[in-house]
C-alpha cells in the first residue's frame, strides 16, 4: 500500500535529459507560437499607396472622430452636439449674475477669447480644467491669486498648453480671458 502511493506522486522527467528537453520546449513552443500569431495577424495587409484605402479622402474619413478637436476658432466643430452644452453653459453663466452685467472692454475681449479658445477645456472641465462658474473647482486656484493664474495661462501648466494652445493670442488677451473666468466665481 506504501508503494501505490508513492507512484501517485512520480513526475514524468526521470533522467537530466528529459529535464533539458522540457526546459527548452518551454521557452521555444511560446516564441514559436508568437511568431506564428503575428504572422497570421499582419497576413494579408498590403500598404498599397495606390489602393482606393490610402487615398486622401478614406484617411480623412478615418481620423475624422480624432481630428475634429480644434482649440483655435470656432468653426464647424464648434457646432457639433458635445460643444453645444458647453457654449449654452458659458451663455447662460453671465446672465445668472455671476460675472458683473457691465464689463469693461477688456472683459469683453476676455469673453470673446474665451468662447474661441478656453471654452474647449474650461467649459466641459477636459484634463482636471476648473469649469467656467465652478467656484469650488477655481478656489484652490484663486488661493495663489490672479497674477499666478494669468502666468500659468500663458506660459501652460500640467495638460494645459501656453496661451490654451493658441499661440496668436497676446498677453492681453490671454490675461483678459483669465480674468472673465474669474469675474465669473467671485
Amino acid at each position: 500500500m506504501g508503494a501505490k502511493e508513492n507512484h501517485a506522486h512520480e513526475s514524468f522527467i526521470k533522467t537530466p535529459k528529459q529535464l533539458v528537453v522540457v526546459v527548452v520546449l518551454a521557452f521555444v513552443v511560446p516564441i514559436v507560437l508568437i511568431v506564428l500569431l503575428t504572422q497570421l495577424v499582419t497576413s494579408g495587409r498590403v500598404y498599397d499607396k495606390n489602393s482606393p484605402a490610402m487615398s486622401d479622402a478614406e484617411i480623412a474619413k478615418r481620423i475624422r472622430p480624432v481630428a475634429d478637436a480644434s482649440l483655435g476658432e470656432p468653426g464647424p466643430a464648434a457646432s457639433a452636439p458635445a460643444a453645444q452644452p458647453a457654449m449654452q453653459h458659458a451663455a447662460q453663466m453671465p446672465m445668472q449674475g455671476s460675472a458683473p452685467a457691465a464689463a469693461p472692454a477688456a472683459k469683453a475681449d476676455g469673453r470673446k477669447v474665451y468662447e474661441s479658445t478656453c471654452i474647449t477645456c474650461h467649459g466641459t472641465g477636459v484634463a482636471n480644467a476648473p469649469k467656467f462658474g465652478d467656484k469650488k473647482a477655481w478656489a484652490p486656484h484663486l488661493m495663489h491669486g490672479v497674477e499666478h493664474l494669468q502666468e500659468n495661462a500663458l506660459k501652460g501648466i500640467r495638460a494645459m498648453p501656453p496661451r490654451g494652445g493658441n499661440l496668436t493670442l497676446s498677453d492681453a488677451e490671454v490675461k483678459a480671458a483669465v480674468d472673465y473666468m474669474v469675474g465669473a466665481v467671485r
